[in-house]
């Protein structure tokens, strides 16, 4: 699969090995005093390794690489003695408790509460499979909706799963990942909500591509947000 993924300069690495204690799955380790990537598929593509090289020895590439591979790298990381702990605390899949508060515990019911239910929300980063999406109704939106459509939280969050990207950003094809949730899950309905821009038109056709390729007639229904806010009807 064509994936994101860190290569390393050898050529910047001054061999401080900071990057290799950053790596949660072990996937970088010190070669001959340089900085190594030792597997593809312990590699997750998140980069928390990038922020510590003090010479910009590692960046990201879109190549063909193999899945990440989380069973594989808490038995590479067993093996050398160490702990599995997860991965990036950002992409950990988690719900998250909606229940209506009231003015008692002063937290203000209504509209202005968020509606998310669940994380991570980035189409990226969010696993293809976890309980959260058995009987959902799915919400793919592209970044910019929210910031242009006031009520987005009420009118569209509330009530559904929430995955969000965009085409031009990543500079990658949705419709591989989108595939895979839609057809190893019970998804009752998609939902696709995008900007009138042209480039915006890549995230509504890898949804309809994924709704194809997984084989399911499921009801879809796509909103166009007006730069002015509006639902363009």
């Amino acid at each position: 699969m064509i994936r994101k993924i860190i290569q390393i300069d050898s050529k910047k690495c001054n061999g401080c090995g900071a990057c290799a204690t950053a790596c949660h799955e072990g996937a970088i380790a010190m070669v001959d005093g340089k900085a190594r990537l030792m597997r593809d598929d312990y590699c997750d593509g998140l980069g928390d390794c990038l922020p510590h090289c003090p010479t910009n020895a590692i960046t990201f590439v879109e190549r063909e690489a193999l899945a990440y591979d989380e069973e594989a790298v808490k038995k590479h990381m067993a093996s050398q003695g160490r702990t599995y702990t997860g991965r990036c605390p950002g992409s950990q899949a988690r719900s998250l408790d909606k229940t209506q508060k009231t003015a008692s515990n002063d937290i203000p019911a209504g509209p202005s509460i968020s509606r998310l239910s669940q994380w991570p929300v980035q189409i990226k980063l969010v696993p293809p499979h976890t309980p959260y999406f058995n009987g959902a109704s799915l919400l793919i939106a592209a970044d910019c909706t929210a910031y242009a459509y006031a009520r987005f939280h009420e009118d569209f969050i509330k009530g559904r799963i929430t995955l969000i990207g965009c085409p031009k950003l990543d500079a990658i094809d949705y419709a591989e990942k989108l595939t895979e949730i839609i057809r190893q899950n019970d998804i009752r309905d998609v939902t696709l909500i995008r900007m009138e821009v042209p480039c915006c038109s890549g995230l509504e056709m890898a949804a309809k591509r994924a709704l194809e390729q997984s084989g399911k007639d499921l009801p879809f229904k796509v909103h166009v947000i007006t730069l002015d806010g509006k639902i363009k009807e």
